[in-house]
């Protein structure tokens, strides 16, 4: 059961940062639609969504890869 669940949370992790960078571009480009400014708000909305899909990706996923390193 341990197996399952450490291949689910890898499998969980995978998905994060492409999921971020979505919500990143659809709030930058509402806040450029709003400002009438799209050109510096989509690029800015991608990147801060980016970051925040690498950083929950980092966050939940320290412990994993040694757990599998240490069952191998």
């Amino acid at each position: 059961m341990s197996e399952n669940n450490q291949s689910g949370g890898k499998k969980n992790r995978s998905y994060r940062m492409p999921i971020g960078m979505c919500i990143g571009l659809a709030i930058g480009a509402a806040v450029g639609a709003a400002t009438h400014n799209l050109g510096t708000w989509i690029p800015i909305g991608l990147c801060l969504g980016l970051a925040l899909g690498y950083q929950n990706t980092k966050e939940n996923g320290n412990g994993t890869d040694d757990q599998q390193q240490a069952s191998k």
